[in-house]
């Protein structure tokens, strides 16, 4: 009988884990199209990208950051799914070796792949029955072919009732981290720097961050190391901080833009 109730119980928690989840990536397609006639309507779309982080950060750095604030922003909004984090962006030209992609491990898609790979992306949100379809950037490089983006989807399908709109998720957030940075007497810091390590800190720490690399990410210059700041100041709960500045700024963005119709 406990081996029954146990089984039971756990079937039925697993079936609650599923519900509960805002990623179309764990929900089957009937699910979805349910999901969506039950009233979740909105899709965010987030770019992320695959690119050096100096020696003591791993490359996942835009997507793990990008996934978490997707998931927390459809959380908060109650009315939206995620699409999975579109995993590469401009990071820099490959046969010339410029930007990341001096470095190994960095995948770089050319302006017009990215934004045609954007544009499909959120061209299937729609066509799977979304109203509103969000697109956001973690990955500063790209932004605008983003935004072209969108706002070519948006003249498409605003007149058939749906609507595709960029959302601003990196100059808003990025100021707040570098006054609260200032307030603590710590400089800002730029790519892979204290912000950013912070925030991959508290999202997966154990797999992502080398603090026994940190000196040499420090050492730069930055063509050498791929970082100009030393990272050693950054701490896990600064980064939950940072997190929060990015959903908190990403959902008040939303919100206005939705009750814009």
């Amino acid at each position: 009988m406990r081996i029954i109730v146990a089984s039971t119980l756990f079937l039925l928690l697993a079936a609650g884990a599923r519900a509960q989840s805002v990623f179309i990536e764990d929900m089957t397609w009937p699910e979805v199209r349910d999901a969506i006639a039950a009233g979740k309507t909105t899709a965010i779309v987030y770019a992320g990208g695959l690119e050096q982080n100096g020696p003591h950060m791993a490359l996942a750095k835009h997507n793990l950051i990008a996934r978490y604030v997707a998931g927390q922003v459809a959380a908060k909004l109650g009315n939206a799914l995620v699409y999975p984090v579109i995993p590469f962006s401009p990071a820099g030209d490959g046969v010339a070796k410029t930007g990341h992609m001096r470095f190994p491990g960095t995948v770089s898609l050319s302006p017009d792949v990215f934004m045609g790979v954007v544009r499909q992306v959120a061209a299937s949100a729609l066509t799977a029955g979304f109203k509103q379809v969000y697109v956001l950037a973690d990955h500063g490089q790209g932004v605008a072919e983003i935004r072209v983006a969108a706002e070519s989807l948006d003249a498409e399908w605003r007149p058939k009732g749906a609507r595709v709109r960029y959302i601003d998720a990196q100059t808003a957030p990025t100021q707040k981290m570098n006054a609260y940075m200032k307030e603590k007497g710590i400089a800002p810091g730029g790519h892979a720097g204290i912000a950013e390590t912070s925030q991959v800190m508290s999202i997966d720490e154990k797999r992502q961050i080398r603090r026994d690399k940190y000196a040499q990410s420090a050492a730069g210059p930055e063509p050498a190391a791929g970082v100009l700041v030393d990272p050693t100041p950054a701490t896990a709960e600064m980064g939950r901080v940072f997190l929060e500045m990015k959903v908190a700024s990403a959902v008040e963005q939303i919100q206005a833009a939705a009750a814009q119709k």
